[in-house]
């Protein structure tokens, strides 16, 4: 999509110092802008480079005064860090502005949807599914049985939602996720092997929740696996059967969740943090890059390790940890001093 600056000041409620004809296609950074391009400049640490950046149009700050001729047509706002994100936005919803069914692809004919649905080609919808309005499933995703997904939401290429599984409102669901998939549920037998214990349970996703790529949910054994409203989950995070996670929480890449724990409101968990299965994390806990939960966590806790503990004392105890080498030398030197 082709703009022209003067349409994307009047977007952003701002002022052209330039060519208000010039034809902008694309984003970029400031450093690395080329022609058709249109960049921001905020931060004056960068303030040299609209003075050799091959961008079209730069967004800048309205008192903004060049100390140089610049080659870009210059886009004037109150605040051009917000004026970006705001055209950011604006260009998002301009990329997912998708409307139709495109074949090749299936709808079961027991299926419920809105008269709005964009269906990507190669996607699949099985039988009674119900689906809101407003809602975008992109190419080569597949819904199974019976699963309901509410308004407003988006579902990227190459996603699988399991069936049974419930999709509340404005739910974003990114590629490759795999959503209601089979706990990992086996029982040993007398001679060394495993039988498969049966998974019948679902995933409930409450409203304004964002899943990222790769990420898997597990289905319940009985009950549902739960991700209650406002939860943000990061790329590659495993959540196994029967797992709750508290409103607003949010977790970060790798992070495993073992099955029956349940994690309070408004969490803050770091990349690759292991938790322990049947555990209960409190409201409000914050829990450190690569920690090790194996214990139940009292809310309002921040707490970092394998095995964790509070983060203060984990501080307090790295300290001593790297010191280490050095009183060990200290130690043998005075027991020679002192033979």
């Amino acid at each position: 999509m082709k703009f022209n600056v003067q349409q994307i000041a009047d977007i952003l409620e701002g002022s052209v110092d330039g060519n208000p004809d010039t034809q902008v296609y694309k984003l970029s950074k400031i450093e690395e802008g080329t022609e058709g391009s249109l960049s921001f400049l905020s931060n004056p640490k960068y303030a040299n480079y609209l003075y050799s950046t091959q961008a079209s149009a730069v967004i800048v700050n309205d008192n903004f005064i060049p100390e140089n001729k610049v080659k870009p047509t210059l886009i004037k706002v109150k605040d051009s860090y917000k004026a970006f994100s705001k055209l950011l936005e604006y260009y998002q919803a301009a990329k997912l502005n998708k409307s139709g069914i495109e074949q090749p692809s299936y709808i079961d004919s027991s299926a419920q949807h809105a008269s709005d649905l964009y269906l990507g080609a190669f996607s699949y919808i099985s039988a009674n599914v119900k689906i809101g309005s407003n809602v975008k499933i992109f190419s080569n995703v597949h819904i199974s049985e019976n699963v309901t997904i509410g308004d407003h939401c988006i579902i990227y290429s190459g996603a699988k939602i399991m069936s049974d599984t419930v999709l509340g409102d404005h739910v974003v669901i990114n590629s490759g996720c795999v959503i209601g998939a089979d706990g990992f549920g086996f029982s040993p037998n007398p001679d060394g092997s495993y039988s498969k214990v049966p998974q019948i349970g679902n995933v409930v996703i409450e409203d304004h929740v964002d899943i990222g790529a790769l990420t898997t949910v597990d289905r319940a054994t009985l009950g549902s696996t739960i991700i209650r409203k406002g939860v943000k989950l990061d790329n590659q995070i495993q959540v196994a059967h029967n797992v709750e996670i508290g409103e607003n929480t949010v977790i970060a890449s790798q992070t495993g969740i073992a099955g029956s724990s349940k994690i309070g409101k408004n969490c803050r968990i770091g990349g690759q943090v292991g938790i322990a299965g049947h555990l209960t994390i409190g409201d409000n806990v914050g829990i450190q890059a690569q920690s090790g939960i194996g214990k139940n966590i009292k809310s309002n806790s921040n707490i970092q390790g394998s095995p964790a503990f509070d983060y203060g004392d984990w501080n307090r105890s790295y300290v001593n940890f790297k010191n280490l080498p050095k009183l060990e030398k200290r130690i043998t030197q005075l027991e020679k001093n002192n033979a």
